[in-house]
């Protein structure tokens, strides 16, 4: 069963809000596509009034029917005309709009903090970035203008109606009632079901990532047959969430399309008893049935834009749940710069799940350009303290300070630029090998690059595949040691005063291996350094060890005191040297 926590989702009347706000950033653009759109449904109301005259001028022994015919075409092209320059206006300025939305979801997107897209896996993230953006994109793009323009093609027939005859408007009202409680039980419940339908998906997405990624484990310990029932499981639910917004839709619209249809038999039969008792003309009538029925088409786009506007909705609350997921940690922001380098740990505790601490009260400080290497059995709680010494987790309790600073009250510019952490974990993005290192100092010159590929060990090689070399998918293929290098040059061009390693060279060969911890003595020289130590030839040369042992710190000093005192530290020390 899956333990992540997905991302939060906004609530329908922050996202209202946002889409406001988004609409009226561009208020000219927006007014633009009004009126256009609004001039263009008033041409569209010509044809049937002057059919109404042309019907009542008929029944009185005369009519200009040439007349009447060559007004409504000059009407019907200025008609076609207006929608184009309408439609045209609208698609750019949903292009804008969804511009302006994708711009702010990427920096949302990189503005969370590691920890949170851990929790949440890479299922729900992936999903929210392809599908809900695909989804948003569309409504933005085909379902917004078309319901605009329906929306305002019925508010100008309906004005218009009430014009021609204010009698004749009332039997247009019939099918309010219905449509009244039709829509009110529809969006009562669709947005939970669409909610669900993008969160099915999320589960789909997040079942076959583990799966690919850990295709070896899954053949080597035979799980296939598991993993495939997690993927029926996660398709049969998908299934059932589509099913059940088909099904809103299902009973939605037949009831919708009987509500629309009951004002033009309505029209009829009452503006021709009205007509027979004197009360309105017959070009009245004519004009105010063909109005009605007019109505019936944007009446019907607006019903069938329903399901993707309720789509685009919950997709962008979504998309906005990023961004409230994206906010302050633990920590209130601070603008205060850390006074000196030194890193405090005050009583810490952290736990992954609630109620189980994986780290049980750590009290320690590492003095600036000191070296401390953490050893401990697997399990112990190394690698947890090492990420919230990076500032990834948040304790639970107590506090990880650099300067007197929360780490995690830290910008993530400016704790970037205190703290790194470093892995095996290494990419390669796709681009040039230039643009891979800029990554982190977009304003660095070329011998600012050479300088740090150098430090790295990396220059050589680097300068022989060229700055401007593509690497990455479609690229250059790297050999991991180079992948790790290019990952540590951009480190030298970060500049962080404090590096935390998490074995960093641990899934290399032996000769890659040395060659990648000789570009590590460069890179360290002069920070400091914690090493979560896997082999404990690294704790040898450190300046302290810390022992961690069921995730607290039972030792700590330098490593030939700890193996005089012959604790834990020693039998570890005994044990890897094969003396046990």
């Amino acid at each position: 069963m899956s333990t992540h926590t997905p991302l939060p989702v906004a609530p329908a009347g922050d996202t209202r809000a946002y889409a406001r706000r988004l609409a009226l950033r561009h208020p000219r653009e927006l007014t633009a596509v009004l009126v256009l759109y609004a001039l263009a449904a008033g041409c569209g109301l010509v044809g049937p009034r002057l059919l109404g005259d042309l019907v009542e001028d008929t029944r009185d022994g005369g009519g200009a029917i040439t007349r009447t015919a060559l007004l409504i075409c000059a009407f019907v092209i200025v008609q076609a005309l207006l929608t184009h320059a309408a439609t045209y206006a609208a698609a750019r300025l949903g292009e804008k709009v969804l511009a302006a939305l994708r711009e702010r979801f990427v920096g949302d997107v990189l503005a969370l903090p590691l920890a949170t897209v851990e929790r949440a896996g890479a299922g729900d993230l992936v999903t929210r970035t392809i599908r809900d953006v695909e989804v948003l994109a569309g409504c933005v793009r085909r379902a917004v203008p078309a319901t605009m323009t329906a929306l305002v093609t019925i508010a100008v027939t309906f004005g218009a109606l009430v014009v021609v005859g204010p009698l004749l408007a009332f039997p247009c009202l019939i099918g309010v009632p219905v449509l009244w409680v039709a829509a009110r039980w529809f969006f009562g419940r669709s947005r939970e079901a669409f909610l669900r339908q993008s969160a099915s998906y999320a589960r789909i997405t997040e079942g076959l990532t583990e799966t690919v990624e850990g295709a070896r484990t899954v053949e080597a310990l035979g799980l296939a047959g598991r993993r495939a029932e997690r993927t029926d499981r996660d398709i049969a639910g998908s299934y059932a969430a589509e099913r059940h917004t088909i099904g809103l839709l299902t009973v939605f619209l037949p009831v919708i399309d009987t509500a629309y249809l009951l004002p033009v038999a309505a029209t009829l039969v009452l503006g021709g008893l009205f007509a027979l008792h004197g009360m309105v003309s017959l070009a009245a009538v004519t004009a105010a049935t063909l109005y009605v029925q007019q109505l019936l088409s944007p009446v019907d786009t607006v019903l069938y834009c329903l399901g993707d506007l309720q789509a685009g909705a919950a997709s962008l609350a979504r998309l906005r749940g990023v961004h409230r997921a994206s906010g302050p940690g633990a920590d209130a922001p601070t603008t205060a710069a850390p006074r000196h380098r030194g890193l405090a740990l005050r009583g810490v505790r952290y736990a992954y799940r609630d109620g189980r601490d994986v780290l049980r009260g750590i009290d320690l400080e590492i003095e600036p350009g000191e070296r401390l290497a953490v050893v401990g059995p697997s399990g112990a709680g190394k690698s947890t303290l090492g990420r919230l010494l990076a500032g990834i987790h948040a304790p639970r309790t107590g506090s990880v300070t650099v300067g007197g600073v929360p780490l995690t009250a830290l910008s993530p510019d400016r704790l970037r630029g205190q703290v790194a952490l470093v892995t095996q974990e290494t990419y390669v993005f796709s681009g040039t090998l230039r643009e891979n290192l800029l990554i982190v100092g977009p304003e660095a010159a070329d011998a600012e690059l050479e300088r740090v590929l150098d430090a790295v060990g990396a220059r050589e090689w680097a300068l022989e595949l060229g700055l401007d070399a593509r690497v990455g998918a479609g690229g250059a293929a790297l050999a991991p040691d180079r992948v790790q290098q290019l990952s540590l040059a951009r480190l030298v061009l970060a500049d962080p005063h404090t590096l935390v390693l998490d074995e960093a060279t641990s899934l290399l060969d032996p000769r890659a291996a040395r060659r990648l911890e000789r570009s590590l003595a460069a890179l360290l020289k002069g920070r400091t350094v914690i090493a979560i130590a896997h082999r404990l030839h690294t704790a040898h040369d450190a300046d302290r060890v810390a022992v961690m042992e069921d995730g607290r710190i039972s030792e700590l000093g330098p490593h030939h005191e700890l193996v005089a005192r012959g604790g834990a530290y020693a039998a570890l020390w005994e044990s890897w040297h094969g003396r046990t």
